[in-house]
């Protein structure tokens, strides 16, 4: 049972630009472990400017176990003044894999055929050799489930946790739709861009959405483009 004043506010962000960012044209980039290029870094670290500046701190801290996303935490804390805090690396919360797309141009891959098998299959369509939406949303909601919001040892008490996840893009639209039920053909349309932030709070009524896709300690505005899903 959920304590009626137990309070989970969770920012889901998504890493910094990668390597494999920088190189669009692609259905995945070529390393699936690619690390961050000079400006993600430089985004990192505006984002944990920006938390210090409005005096964000965080009770938790979660990671995924890829190269981008941990140094998209490090550079966080390095813009918060913080860089020695710790943090957990998270297996479950990689970006969706689809080895048989690695470095295989978009028209190649998304022929129009596929986009109609793609849009047909929603959350169960499989890229070649890889896994679906629905694969990825249930590893990363059964951590989420388990390490926070039915935790009982955090969710049965008068908790107030503030909770930063550190991740990816499809993996992080799977979330939302677990968290806001919306029309899986939607799932796709979700902006995600370069360390922005998407927040939630759950508590004994359930999930409230505070935003969705906030990047506004970057110069630019969201791009919401197709090559920035990855």
């Amino acid at each position: 049972m959920i304590h009626k004043d137990f309070n989970c506010d969770i920012y889901f962000i998504r890493h910094g630009e990668s390597e494999s960012n920088a190189t669009p044209g692609l259905a995945a980039g070529i390393n699936f472990d690619a690390p961050l290029t000079k400006l993600g870094h430089e985004q990192a670290k505006l984002l944990g400017k920006r938390f210090k500046n409005e005096k964000i701190g965080f009770d938790k801290v979660f990671s995924s176990t890829l190269t981008r996303a941990i140094q998209t935490t490090e550079n966080i804390f390095t813009g918060m003044d913080n860089p020695n805090n710790s943090f957990q690396k998270i297996p479950e919360i990689i970006e969706q894999q689809i080895p048989g797309w690695r470095g295989v141009p978009t028209e190649e891959a998304y022929t129009d055929d596929t986009m109609t098998y793609i849009m047909e299959k929603g959350r169960d369509f499989v890229g070649p050799d890889g896994e679906s939406i629905r694969e990825v949303q249930k590893r990363a909601t059964n951590w989420l489930e388990d390490e926070l919001i039915y935790n009982r040892k955090l969710c049965s008490n008068p908790t107030s946790l503030k909770v930063a996840i550190i991740g990816h893009g499809n993996t992080m639209r799977s979330i939302f739709h677990y968290i806001m039920g919306f029309d899986q053909r939607l799932i796709y349309k979700i902006g995600v861009d370069n360390t922005s932030i998407s927040r939630f709070i759950f508590n004994s009524k359930g999930w409230s959405v505070v935003c969705l896709n906030d990047n506004s300690h970057l110069k630019t505005g969201p791009s919401g483009t197709f090559e920035a899903r990855s």
